[in-house]
Protein backbone atom coordinates (compact mmCIF):
# COMPACT_ATOMS: atom_id res chain seq x y z
CA UNK A 1 0.00 0.00 0.00
CA UNK A 2 2.57 2.82 -1.08
CA UNK A 3 1.61 6.13 -0.92
CA UNK A 4 3.62 7.43 -2.49
CA UNK A 5 7.51 7.54 -3.65
CA UNK A 6 9.85 10.76 -4.07
CA UNK A 7 9.12 13.90 -2.21
CA UNK A 8 5.81 14.99 -0.26
CA UNK A 9 5.46 18.49 0.93
CA UNK A 10 4.28 19.81 3.92
CA UNK A 11 2.30 22.27 2.68
CA UNK A 12 1.95 25.47 5.05
CA UNK A 13 -1.37 27.28 5.16
CA UNK A 14 -1.62 30.93 4.12
CA UNK A 15 -3.32 33.48 6.36
CA UNK A 16 -5.22 36.89 5.00
CA UNK A 17 -4.19 39.71 7.17
CA UNK A 18 -7.25 39.14 9.27
CA UNK A 19 -6.27 35.85 10.34
CA UNK A 20 -8.38 34.17 8.32
CA UNK A 21 -7.33 30.84 5.87
CA UNK A 22 -6.25 31.95 2.16
CA UNK A 23 -7.76 29.60 0.10
CA UNK A 24 -6.97 31.37 -3.14
CA UNK A 25 -3.41 31.16 -2.41
CA UNK A 26 -3.76 27.81 -0.78
CA UNK A 27 -4.41 26.74 -4.51
CA UNK A 28 -1.78 28.97 -5.77
CA UNK A 29 0.95 26.98 -3.58
CA UNK A 30 -0.69 23.82 -5.04
CA UNK A 31 -0.79 24.84 -8.41
CA UNK A 32 3.31 25.55 -7.61
CA UNK A 33 3.87 22.47 -6.27
CA UNK A 34 2.70 20.02 -8.82
CA UNK A 35 3.82 22.08 -11.52
CA UNK A 36 7.22 21.13 -10.04
CA UNK A 37 6.57 17.67 -9.90
CA UNK A 38 6.09 17.41 -5.89
CA UNK A 39 4.58 13.73 -5.41
CA UNK A 40 2.22 14.63 -2.60
CA UNK A 41 0.47 17.40 -0.58
CA UNK A 42 0.56 17.01 3.17
CA UNK A 43 -2.15 19.61 4.55
CA UNK A 44 -2.71 20.16 8.26
CA UNK A 45 0.93 18.76 9.36
CA UNK A 46 3.30 20.69 11.53
CA UNK A 47 4.01 23.38 8.93
CA UNK A 48 0.44 23.85 7.80
CA UNK A 49 0.21 24.87 12.05
CA UNK A 50 -2.62 22.48 12.60
CA UNK A 51 -2.33 22.95 16.18
CA UNK A 52 -4.01 26.62 15.95
CA UNK A 53 -6.53 25.42 13.62
CA UNK A 54 -10.15 24.93 15.15
CA UNK A 55 -11.84 21.61 13.77
CA UNK A 56 -13.81 23.83 11.02
CA UNK A 57 -10.76 25.35 9.54
CA UNK A 58 -8.64 21.96 9.60
CA UNK A 59 -11.45 19.82 7.72
CA UNK A 60 -12.16 22.97 4.81
CA UNK A 61 -8.07 22.59 4.44
CA UNK A 62 -8.50 19.15 4.00
CA UNK A 63 -11.55 19.37 1.85
CA UNK A 64 -10.27 22.11 -0.52
CA UNK A 65 -7.07 20.71 -0.86
CA UNK A 66 -8.82 17.08 -2.17
CA UNK A 67 -10.76 18.84 -4.61
CA UNK A 68 -7.83 21.51 -6.04
CA UNK A 69 -5.32 18.29 -6.27
CA UNK A 70 -8.39 16.46 -7.91
CA UNK A 71 -6.24 12.78 -7.80
CA UNK A 72 -2.87 14.47 -9.43
CA UNK A 73 -1.01 13.19 -6.88
CA UNK A 74 -1.88 11.69 -3.07
CA UNK A 75 -3.08 13.86 -0.84
CA UNK A 76 -2.00 12.64 3.16
CA UNK A 77 -4.28 14.67 5.89
CA UNK A 78 -3.25 15.55 9.15
CA UNK A 79 -4.79 13.97 11.70
CA UNK A 80 -2.91 13.24 14.96
CA UNK A 81 -4.80 14.37 18.01
CA UNK A 82 -3.24 14.44 21.98
CA UNK A 83 -7.08 12.47 22.79
CA UNK A 84 -7.52 9.41 20.76
CA UNK A 85 -11.20 10.04 20.20
CA UNK A 86 -10.35 13.60 18.26
CA UNK A 87 -7.94 11.18 16.23
CA UNK A 88 -10.70 9.24 15.06
CA UNK A 89 -13.15 12.35 14.26
CA UNK A 90 -10.58 14.09 12.26
CA UNK A 91 -9.72 10.59 10.50
CA UNK A 92 -12.90 9.89 9.94
CA UNK A 93 -13.84 13.15 8.61
CA UNK A 94 -10.65 13.10 6.67
CA UNK A 95 -11.80 9.90 4.76
CA UNK A 96 -15.01 10.95 3.91
CA UNK A 97 -13.87 14.12 2.04
CA UNK A 98 -11.60 12.07 -0.18
CA UNK A 99 -7.67 11.98 1.06
CA UNK A 100 -6.27 9.35 0.28
CA UNK A 101 -4.03 8.72 3.65
CA UNK A 102 -3.71 10.44 6.82
CA UNK A 103 -0.38 11.20 8.97
CA UNK A 104 -0.93 10.75 12.28
CA UNK A 105 1.39 12.56 14.62
CA UNK A 106 2.25 10.52 18.38
CA UNK A 107 0.17 11.86 21.19
CA UNK A 108 1.71 15.09 22.85
CA UNK A 109 1.66 16.93 26.44
CA UNK A 110 0.17 14.24 27.81
CA UNK A 111 2.06 11.69 25.54
CA UNK A 112 1.98 8.12 26.65
CA UNK A 113 3.45 5.09 27.18
CA UNK A 114 4.36 2.22 24.23
CA UNK A 115 1.92 0.05 25.49
CA UNK A 116 -0.21 3.29 25.31
CA UNK A 117 0.91 4.03 21.97
CA UNK A 118 0.36 1.03 20.40
CA UNK A 119 -3.41 0.58 21.86
CA UNK A 120 -3.97 4.75 20.34
CA UNK A 121 -2.27 3.52 16.82
CA UNK A 122 -4.54 0.26 17.14
CA UNK A 123 -7.67 1.78 18.34
CA UNK A 124 -7.57 4.48 15.27
CA UNK A 125 -7.09 1.98 12.76
CA UNK A 126 -9.91 -0.13 13.62
CA UNK A 127 -12.05 2.60 13.52
CA UNK A 128 -11.31 3.92 9.83
CA UNK A 129 -10.22 1.97 7.30
CA UNK A 130 -7.84 4.64 5.80
CA UNK A 131 -3.82 4.14 4.80
CA UNK A 132 -2.11 5.66 7.64
CA UNK A 133 1.27 7.27 8.42
CA UNK A 134 2.78 7.54 11.82
CA UNK A 135 4.50 10.21 12.71
CA UNK A 136 7.46 10.27 15.28
CA UNK A 137 8.98 13.68 16.03
CA UNK A 138 10.03 13.83 19.70
CA UNK A 139 11.46 17.40 19.66
CA UNK A 140 8.00 18.77 19.70
CA UNK A 141 5.92 15.83 21.45
CA UNK A 142 8.12 14.89 24.08
CA UNK A 143 7.43 11.22 22.98
CA UNK A 144 9.67 8.88 20.65
CA UNK A 145 8.06 5.64 18.64
CA UNK A 146 10.34 2.38 19.43
CA UNK A 147 11.71 0.86 16.57
CA UNK A 148 9.76 -1.84 18.48
CA UNK A 149 6.84 -0.36 18.92
CA UNK A 150 7.05 0.49 14.93
CA UNK A 151 6.93 -3.29 14.49
CA UNK A 152 4.15 -3.91 16.37
CA UNK A 153 1.93 -1.41 14.73
CA UNK A 154 3.65 -2.54 11.27
CA UNK A 155 1.50 -5.65 11.52
CA UNK A 156 -1.74 -3.77 11.18
CA UNK A 157 -2.68 -3.53 7.59
CA UNK A 158 -3.77 -0.10 7.45
CA UNK A 159 -0.66 1.26 9.16
CA UNK A 160 1.46 1.28 6.51
CA UNK A 161 4.67 3.74 6.67
CA UNK A 162 6.11 5.72 9.31
CA UNK A 163 7.30 9.60 8.99
CA UNK A 164 10.81 9.98 10.90
CA UNK A 165 11.75 12.99 12.42
CA UNK A 166 13.89 11.65 15.15
CA UNK A 167 17.43 12.16 13.92
CA UNK A 168 18.38 9.22 15.01
CA UNK A 169 19.56 7.56 12.25
CA UNK A 170 20.41 3.95 14.26
CA UNK A 171 16.83 4.06 15.03
CA UNK A 172 15.79 4.24 11.48
CA UNK A 173 17.85 1.49 10.75
CA UNK A 174 16.34 -0.51 13.45
CA UNK A 175 12.81 0.08 12.31
CA UNK A 176 13.44 -0.69 8.26
CA UNK A 177 15.41 -4.30 9.40
CA UNK A 178 12.68 -5.02 11.83
CA UNK A 179 9.60 -3.74 9.67
CA UNK A 180 11.24 -4.91 6.25
CA UNK A 181 8.31 -3.94 3.54
CA UNK A 182 5.47 -3.65 6.01
CA UNK A 183 6.28 -0.12 6.82
CA UNK A 184 7.43 2.75 4.16
CA UNK A 185 9.98 5.20 5.87
CA UNK A 186 9.87 8.54 5.15
CA UNK A 187 12.35 10.92 6.10
CA UNK A 188 10.96 13.69 8.62
CA UNK A 189 14.47 15.52 8.51
CA UNK A 190 15.32 17.87 5.40
CA UNK A 191 19.12 17.19 6.30
CA UNK A 192 18.61 13.31 6.54
CA UNK A 193 16.92 12.67 2.65
CA UNK A 194 19.16 10.92 1.45
CA UNK A 195 21.04 9.35 4.47
CA UNK A 196 17.58 7.72 4.81
CA UNK A 197 17.41 6.84 1.56
CA UNK A 198 20.18 4.92 1.70
CA UNK A 199 18.72 2.48 4.59
CA UNK A 200 15.86 2.05 2.18
CA UNK A 201 13.47 4.87 2.94
CA UNK A 202 10.66 6.27 0.21
CA UNK A 203 11.13 9.62 0.22
CA UNK A 204 10.63 12.41 2.17
CA UNK A 205 8.06 14.84 3.61
CA UNK A 206 9.30 18.04 3.60
CA UNK A 207 9.43 21.40 4.59
CA UNK A 208 12.56 22.46 1.95
CA UNK A 209 9.74 21.47 -0.47
CA UNK A 210 7.99 24.19 0.48
CA UNK A 211 10.06 26.59 -1.64
CA UNK A 212 12.42 24.26 -3.78
CA UNK A 213 9.90 21.37 -4.98
CA UNK A 214 11.84 20.67 -7.78
CA UNK A 215 15.25 19.77 -5.93
CA UNK A 216 13.76 18.22 -3.33
CA UNK A 217 12.01 15.73 -5.86
CA UNK A 218 15.12 15.49 -7.93
CA UNK A 219 17.10 14.87 -4.51
CA UNK A 220 14.90 11.56 -4.07
CA UNK A 221 14.43 10.52 -7.18
CA UNK A 222 17.98 10.60 -8.45
CA UNK A 223 18.51 8.47 -6.09
CA UNK A 224 15.94 6.29 -6.53
CA UNK A 225 16.83 5.91 -9.81
CA UNK A 226 20.26 4.56 -9.31
CA UNK A 227 22.52 8.22 -9.78
CA UNK A 228 23.51 8.04 -5.89
CA UNK A 229 26.05 10.96 -6.91
CA UNK A 230 23.43 13.37 -7.91
CA UNK A 231 21.37 12.83 -5.13
CA UNK A 232 24.03 13.31 -2.95
CA UNK A 233 25.07 16.42 -4.37
CA UNK A 234 21.83 18.52 -3.80
CA UNK A 235 21.57 17.07 -0.57
CA UNK A 236 25.08 18.81 0.43
CA UNK A 237 24.25 22.00 -1.62
CA UNK A 238 20.86 22.37 0.24
CA UNK A 239 22.07 22.03 3.59
CA UNK A 240 22.84 25.92 4.19
CA UNK A 241 18.95 26.58 3.38
CA UNK A 242 17.52 23.82 5.37
CA UNK A 243 19.57 25.14 8.06
CA UNK A 244 18.59 28.75 7.73
CA UNK A 245 15.05 27.38 6.90
CA UNK A 246 14.90 25.55 10.66
CA UNK A 247 16.94 28.57 12.68
CA UNK A 248 13.49 29.36 13.98
CA UNK A 249 10.75 27.29 15.19
CA UNK A 250 8.71 25.72 12.06
CA UNK A 251 7.32 27.40 10.10
CA UNK A 252 8.16 30.43 10.96
CA UNK A 253 11.30 30.89 8.52
CA UNK A 254 9.76 28.89 6.13
CA UNK A 255 6.82 30.90 5.81
CA UNK A 256 9.47 34.33 5.43
CA UNK A 257 11.02 32.02 2.56
CA UNK A 258 7.79 31.77 0.42
CA UNK A 259 7.06 35.72 1.44
CA UNK A 260 10.22 35.99 -0.17
CA UNK A 261 9.70 34.33 -3.37
CA UNK A 262 6.52 36.10 -3.64
CA UNK A 263 4.12 33.92 -2.38
CA UNK A 264 2.28 36.60 0.91
CA UNK A 265 1.31 33.46 2.59
CA UNK A 266 0.93 36.08 6.02
CA UNK A 267 2.45 35.46 9.63
CA UNK A 268 2.27 31.88 11.85
CA UNK A 269 -0.89 32.32 14.19
CA UNK A 270 0.26 33.24 17.82
CA UNK A 271 1.82 32.21 19.84
CA UNK A 272 4.57 31.44 16.83
CA UNK A 273 5.96 35.05 15.71
CA UNK A 274 7.28 36.28 12.84
CA UNK A 275 11.11 35.57 12.04
CA UNK A 276 14.09 37.96 13.56
CA UNK A 277 16.12 40.34 11.40
CA UNK A 278 19.32 38.05 11.82
CA UNK A 279 17.94 34.80 10.64
CA UNK A 280 15.94 36.42 7.80
CA UNK A 281 19.22 37.82 6.30
CA UNK A 282 20.26 34.58 6.64
CA UNK A 283 17.30 33.08 4.88
CA UNK A 284 17.92 35.58 2.15
CA UNK A 285 21.48 34.91 1.93
CA UNK A 286 21.11 31.42 1.62
CA UNK A 287 18.15 31.19 -0.60
CA UNK A 288 20.27 33.28 -3.20
CA UNK A 289 23.20 30.61 -2.90
CA UNK A 290 20.39 27.97 -3.51
CA UNK A 291 19.29 29.52 -6.68
CA UNK A 292 15.62 30.77 -5.78
CA UNK A 293 16.31 34.76 -5.21
CA UNK A 294 17.79 37.13 -7.70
Amino acid sequence: MEIFRGSGVAIVTPFKENGDINFDLLGDLIEFQIQNQTDSIIICGTTGESSTLNDHEHLECIRYTVDRVNKRVPVIAGTGSNDTEHGVFLTKKAKELGADACLLVTPYYNKTTQKGLIEHYTYIAKKVDIPLILYNVPSRTGLNITPKTAYELSKIDTIVAIKEASGNISQVAEIINLCEDKLDVYSGNDDQIVPILSLGGKGVISVLANVAPKQTHDMVMEYLNGNVEESRKIQIQMIPLVKALFSEVNPIPVKAALELIGYPVGACRMPLTTIEDDHLELLKKEMKNAGLLG
